[in-house]
Order: structure tokens, then sequence, then C-alpha cells
């Protein structure tokens, strides 16, 4: 299994042990382009064409609530890939 795998696994299980640089890989992976706050605030904002933005702060651990919204993406992306085939 890959880092890429064991990585997808682990968000998909909800994981309480997952840093905010590792959702940040999955989702540029998914396609999306991070913003980078302005004025000090804690708070990244991801954005892809014809989705809805996320924005998860940038603390350690990274809350449930947030891990939650990469798992949405993940799960959409491969519904997406199964389409494409």
């Amino acid at each position: 299994m890959s880092k890429w795998d064991k990585l997808l696994t682990k968000i998909c299980s909800l994981s309480r042990d997952l840093r905010f640089d590792e959702l940040c890989k999955v989702l540029e992976g998914c396609g999306y382009k991070m913003n980078v706050p302005k004025g000090g605030s804690s708070h990244y904002t991801f954005r892809k064409p014809g989705c809805q933005p996320i924005t998860i702060p940038k603390h350690e651990p990274i809350k449930r609530v947030y891990v939650e919204m990469v798992k949405q993406v993940v799960e959409s992306e491969g519904d997406n890939d199964e389409n494409a085939e």
C-alpha cells in the first residue's frame, strides 16, 4: 500500500492523529488551491472551481469536523473517478 493510499485510509477512518499538512496534501491532490490567510489569521481556505471552498484552521490536533469535510471531498473525487471510467 502506497503512502497516498495509507493517508486516504487514515482520513476515511476519521483518524484523530492527522496533521494540517496531511489534509493540505490530500486537498491539493484533489485539485484544490490553498489560499494563505492575511492579517495573521490561522484559517486557510482551499478553493476549486465548481466546488464549495473549504476553510481549515492550522491548529493541532485537527478537529474531527474538518477531517469529515476532507473525507467528503475524497469520497466525491472517488465517485467522479468511477464515473469517468
